[in-house]
């Protein structure tokens, strides 16, 4: 079987163009044979696609496209869309159910949510010549997640996600679980992260992909199995302006009951999308990825990095919140929610408790 699993998907200012007029290869550039070329083609739809505009309360931006665009990332060659991330409920509950039947009536399965807390678990199973693979795909605690009481994206958990991979796994010849997870513009790997993703091959998973830091990051090998820290955008084009921002990783998988290989395809961002990277930018690219790969092997070099993010000036809406006070009731903008959300959402808590260290741990 051979699986072509991309990252983030994002209609903007730059794209909608393209999207608006079905143009397929200014959308996807020669990334599109790539694309068309799989058993099953997946990626990550981090947005609603919907007319609605009642907005959830939140911190950052609110992402979204119009329902038709369904029907262009189907004849891009996308069989199968993740909904699990911070962004698939940006519209509320009516905004995630249009995307999911704007989805379905594309001809592309979305995955990764559901009713509640439990029901959003569900693995995707692909199937094909006698071999299935399970995804099994988690988000980090960041608005969108699945509530006991809630619709909504699957939320990782340390223990649930553990025994659902297990399960999978049980009933599966390979597992892959895109996790939603990291902190953004990170290329390497938080301790807490690299925890959980090695956690999730020992229970079963063959292939772990992070997909929330809009970088490409770095990959390890790991008693058999196969982890990417950061795989970065796939079309989510000048968003924003950051050098991170205009290249990732496409991961192309290709299994056997009793072999797995994995390769990952470099793109870069056009004007009107994306493209393959060719040539001396494409050896650019990997040959960085290479070297924040060779770094992380020693744990002791990744932490020092780790922590050198941390406490770097682009944290400072951490500092911020402290000097400010916690929580301001009157903020009409949603940073009144700052604190607790920091709290909620993992990738932020990584930072928050490497930043702000207890006495016994300095």
């Amino acid at each position: 079987m051979k699986l072509i699993l991309c990252g983030d998907i994002v209609p903007t200012a730059a794209t909608v163009p393209a999207f608006d007029a079905s143009d397929l290869n200014a959308l996807m550039g020669d990334a599109l044979d790539v694309l068309r070329s799989g058993d099953f083609t997946v990626g990550n739809l981090e947005c609603a696609l919907t007319n609605g505009e009642e907005r959830i309360r939140k911190c950052g931006p609110h992402l979204k496209g119009r329902p038709e665009y369904a029907k262009v990332l189907r004849e891009c060659g996308f069989t199968h869309l993740g909904l699990s991330n911070n962004h698939a409920m940006d519209y509320s509950i009516p905004g995630f159910r249009d995307t999911v039947s704007a989805l379905e009536d594309a001809g592309i399965t979305p995955f990764g949510y559901g009713e509640n807390d439990q029901d959003s678990r569900r693995a995707l199973y692909l199937t094909k010549d006698g071999l299935t693979v399970a995804i099994v795909a988690v988000c980090e605690h960041e608005y969108s997640y699945a509530l006991p009481n809630r619709f909504g994206a699957n939320p990782f958990d340390p223990f649930d996600t553990m025994d659902d991979i297990r399960n999978a796994r049980a009933h599966s010849d390979r597992v892959v679980v895109m996790y939603h997870g990291g902190k953004e513009q990170c290329e390497v790997p938080s301790l807490r992260l690299r925890k959980a993703c090695r956690a999730m091959i020992r229970a079963g998973a063959d292939l772990v992909l992070t997909q929330h830091s809009h970088c490409i990051g770095s990959r390890e090998s790991y008693e058999g199995g196969e982890i990417l820290y950061g795989q970065g955008n796939f079309n989510f084009v000048g968003h924003i302006d950051h050098p991170h921002w205009h290249s990732g990783l496409m991961c192309v998988l290709t299994a056997t009951k009793t072999d797995m290989h994995v390769e990952y395809l470099p793109v870069v961002t056009t004007e009107a999308g994306i493209t393959l990277a060719h040539g001396d930018e494409k050896s650019a690219i990997l040959e960085d990825f290479r070297a924040r790969s060779r770094a992380i092997c020693d744990e002791q070099e990744a932490l020092r990095l780790w922590e050198a993010f941390c406490t770097a000036d682009k944290q400072s809406y951490y500092l911020t919140c402290v000097r400010n006070g916690f929580i301001d009731e009157s903020d009409p903008t949603g940073f009144d929610q700052l604190f607790p959300h920091y709290l909620d959402c993992e990738a932020h808590l990584d930072v928050w408790q490497t930043l702000f260290k207890s006495w016994h741990r300095t």
